[in-house]
């Protein structure tokens, strides 16, 4: 039998329904946001999905998200662990702009790049900015030498990828049955290790808010494909 991975974006931020970069800026979610993650929460239990253990980032639109989901499938009992390796890409100077205001500013060419390429760093934020995530008491233990101050994709697959291979595959390894809620673009960088995509190809993925994904391994834990439920 198939192992299967949950992979789920988070329901929509404050900030995305306004238009802006989020990034690492913890934003609560929008009344949407809560009823996808409530809907997630009913496909899960409609399939009969049952977790050990639940992964997430040190934002809180995804711990909220998460939170929900658990109540309403009666997992609130199962361990979370909680990293800011899967929190969303740094944006950089971008963070809490308007994306549009923002591409009548450097260009749309430039800010679709800095937004869907696998390589383009947007501007980077100050030291002394309030999102440097050093500035910020969630990450007064990480070394502030290894905390972006602007990240591309590339980065942000490059924090992702070991924590994948190192904690959540030696769980997959257990036979645990695993829940991850993290964000767009952490779950772009899982995928497209996972499905070897190329980097011109990976603009056209996109993650939409809420929906769970269906990620199955073979008995050797192998990606085998993925789909939304």
């Amino acid at each position: 039998m198939n192992k299967k991975v949950v992979l789920i974006r988070h329901g929509e931020s404050l900030w995305n329904k306004l238009n802006k970069f989020t990034g690492w800026t913890d934003i609560e979610l929008s009344e949407k946001g809560i009823l996808e993650a409530v809907n997630a929460a009913y496909k899960l239990s409609n399939q009969n999905f049952i977790f050990d253990i639940a992964y997430t980032s040190y934002l809180k639109r995804a711990i909220h998200t998460l939170w929900i989901i658990l109540k309403k499938i009666n997992h609130s009992w199962i361990p979370v662990n909680k990293t800011w390796k899967l929190n969303e890409r740094h944006y950089g100077a971008l963070q809490g702009l308007n994306k549009d205001t923002t591409a009548l500013q450097y260009g749309e060419k430039e800010v679709y790049l800095w937004r869907r390429s696998f390589i383009a760093i947007p501007p980077k934020v100050q030291l002394s900015s309030k999102f440097f995530p050093g500035n910020d008491v969630k990450y007064l233990h990480v070394n502030p030498n290894i905390l972006p101050t602007s990240e591309s994709l590339q980065c942000t697959q490059n924090r992702v990828i070991p924590y994948w291979k190192k904690i959540i595959t030696k769980t997959l390894k257990q036979n645990k049955r695993i829940l991850i809620v993290a964000h767009g673009n952490s779950l772009r960088a899982l995928i497209k290790y996972l499905n070897k995509i190329d980097d011109e190809k990976v603009v056209n993925l996109d993650i939409p808010t809420g929906h769970p994904i269906i990620y199955e391994f073979d008995e050797n834990f192998k990606p085998l494909q993925y789909y939304f439920l």
